[in-house]
């Protein structure tokens, strides 16, 4: 009787222990994919920030669209091995559109020896599937963050160069009201300072306003506001 008891005890012990290592496992693989895609989001998030540095192509980075040079799998390795495990595949995957990786581990640590024939010194193995997804898109028409009133400026420096023509007024918007009379001189001084500001980047992420400064941009943003990294297998 008391035999009985002792090995159904034990055989739960053993069975608890391969859950354990099972969930160890799954925990290794899941943190394997998420590096991995994050790699790829920083990557993105940096080559964000130069283009907005250079004003040009922001856009395909922002989509997550431009081409990639990093290591997702290295950093998947990284991942595995801080939970003791080892990285057995990484594969790049597209799904729903979104590009990320799909990894399978296996573990370094076992459940040890038990009583259960067959159950000593078992390892597991373990996948998982991470993907980036962009937040963000450009808000309205005008992606390149220039308004309407840069443009109706710019036109009104080529058809109205006259000093207290329509033109001026119209294109120096309400920061010139107090220069307006001047002459085209302040005109275009307006006009750049006008220019200077349309530069502002508005995108609308997740359903809400985002605005960018590009000489502020690294200091106010962080990857996970323009991409999140989701697990999805």
């Amino acid at each position: 009787m008391i035999a009985g008891l002792l090995f159904l005890a034990f055989a739960f012990f053993a069975v608890a222990q391969a859950a354990t290592v099972r969930n160890g496992g799954q925990t290794a693989a899941d943190a394997a994919a998420l590096g991995a895609a994050e790699d790829d989001r920083r990557q993105f998030f940096d080559g964000f920030l130069g283009a907005v540095e250079s004003a040009r192509g922001w856009q395909d980075w922002l989509a997550a669209g431009a081409p990639l040079t990093g290591d997702g799998c290295g950093a998947a390795a990284h991942f595995a091995d801080r939970n003791r495990s080892d990285l057995l595949t990484c594969d790049p995957v597209t799904q729903d559109g979104d590009l990320g990786y799909r990894v399978g581990i296996e573990t370094r640590f076992d459940t040890g020896r038990t009583i259960v024939p067959g159950a000593d010194n078992r390892t597991a193995k373990a996948t998982a599937t991470a993907v980036l997804r962009p937040r963000c898109v450009a808000d309205g028409p005008d992606e390149d963050g220039t308004g309407d009133d840069s443009s109706d400026g710019a036109e009104s420096d080529e058809n109205g160069t006259g000093p207290g023509g329509d033109g001026s007024d119209d294109g120096t918007g309400d920061g010139s009201d107090g220069d307006a009379g001047d002459g085209s001189e302040d005109s275009d001084d307006t006009d750049d300072t006008d220019g200077d500001s349309a530069e502002e980047i508005r995108l609308r992420c997740d359903g809400e306003d985002l605005a960018i400064d590009p000489e502020h941009a690294g200091r106010d943003l962080k990857p996970s506001d323009l991409f999140s990294v989701v697990l999805v297998e």
